[in-house]
């Protein structure tokens, strides 16, 4: 049984996972998925504050407070970005790091200097009035109707500090990682460098027949990735 802790996507929350939640439990593991402040059950605490930092203090507060060890910690799209903070801070707790179809930072880098294509989006997306929060992105054209009404109603804006904050690191990461890129619609998408950065530094890299939100389009297929991973 594997310990895992997601850390979500943009304008996201628990809610999305409700899918994979029920596999992860067949499967035997242990399945944590914390939403980040301002997002989901936690909108209330919206903020133009909420940055980055934030939301890697979020998965962190699960890690500590259920006091979590040999962690297998998935970070999905900006996700990514907060799992890689959590993997810096708590590296004595956290055992392998995957990435879904997510953005890999380095040292100073924030998500709006990796976003490419999106980079005017997102700066562009920042709702008049108040200022500070970027909409959703677009759902991923393969969604059903009745996932479509569902995502709608859920996702929110989230602060634009969260996009524009550069990630700081103690030190660069050396504990096991992994790469599931979603293969469909990859030109539309900026995640392609990152499953190729990871296939030339070696990691394991799973190609994925879904778009870029597995867990809502696609959590089976992604759960037969998941299990190649987490095996013994």
């Amino acid at each position: 049984m594997a310990v895992v802790v997601l850390a979500h996507g943009a304008w996201s929350s628990a809610w999305a996972w409700k899918k994979v939640r029920p596999l992860m439990g067949d499967a035997g593991h242990e399945f944590f998925t914390p939403s980040y402040t301002g997002l989901g059950e936690r909108a209330h605490l919206a903020s133009p504050s909420n940055d980055l930092e934030t939301h890697i203090q979020d998965v962190l507060g699960v890690i500590t407070y259920e006091d979590l060890r040999h962690v297998v910690l998935i970070g999905h799209s900006y996700g990514g970005m907060v799992a890689t903070g959590v993997a810096d801070r708590a590296r004595d707790r956290i055992a392998q790091l995957i990435y879904l179809d997510a953005f890999v930072p380095g040292d100073g880098q924030a998500l709006i200097d990796l976003a490419h294509g999106d980079r005017d989006r997102l700066l562009g997306s920042v709702e008049p009035g108040d200022g500070w929060r970027v909409t959703p992105n677009p759902t991923p054209p393969d969604t059903s109707p009745e996932d479509l009404e569902w995502v709608a109603k859920f996702r929110m804006p989230q602060s634009v500090k969260c996009f524009v904050e550069p990630l700081r690191l103690s030190a660069p990461l050396t504990l096991p990682r992994a790469y599931i890129h979603c293969a469909r619609y990859a030109g539309q998408k900026p995640f392609a460098q990152f499953a190729e950065r990871a296939r030339h530094e070696g990691w394991p890299c799973y190609d994925l027949d879904a778009s870029h939100s597995p867990n809502v389009t696609a959590p089976g297929a992604l759960m037969d990735v998941l299990k190649q991973i987490l095996r013994p």
